[in-house]
């Protein structure tokens, strides 16, 4: 099971394109972004409702409504998202399996139990540099690697795109 869910992904994807340009758009709708990444609406709705929540997007109401970065993308890191989405959970959870051992019988031996557990601060070490590179890659940063992969023509398609959608949907109320 991965400790870091589907739901950080579609958060980080759909968030780069609302990077500054010429990364992104200024806002988009939940169902455009959705519409972006082939996944239901209501899924990236209840995102979108943690990423507002943390702070990390804001919310515009009306015809023209949508989200948009609550703040520049070099100021929101992936573990941001991460905590927005998924919580600041540990990594690991130690169970203490080290004073259940057989050859004990009822009681563990102080020298089996006093101190950190070995394998626990094993894996205190390895969530402290995840939390570490996560907090140091910055959205702006993915938004900077998607661009220098893409084709340049790829940012104006997106953004035709969405303006087509919002284009199409004022037209058809008007």
């Amino acid at each position: 099971m991965a400790h870091i869910s589907t739901g950080v992904e579609y958060a980080l994807h759909c968030m780069l394109y609302l990077a500054e340009p010429p990364h992104g758009v200024s806002g988009a709708s939940v169902r455009d972004l959705a519409g972006l990444q082939g996944v239901p609406a209501e899924f990236v709705a209840k995102l979108f409702t943690k990423l507002h929540k943390a702070g990390l997007v804001t919310a515009t109401e009306g015809a023209r409504g949508g989200f948009s970065l609550a703040r520049p993308s070099r100021e929101i890191s992936v573990l941001d998202v991460v905590h927005a989405i998924d919580g600041d959970k540990p990594l690991f959870e130690c169970r203490e399996i080290r004073a259940r051992c057989a050859v004990f019988g009822e009681e563990a031996p102080p020298w089996s139990t006093s101190g950190v557990c070995a394998v626990h601060a094993v894996m205190k070490n390895a969530e402290k540099r995840m939390r570490e590179a996560l907090a140091a890659d910055k959205l702006s940063d993915l938004a900077g690697r998607v661009n220098a992969k893409a084709p340049r023509s790829f940012g104006p398609q997106v953004v035709k795109w969405l303006g087509g959608k919002n284009v199409g949907k004022r037209a058809a109320r008007g």
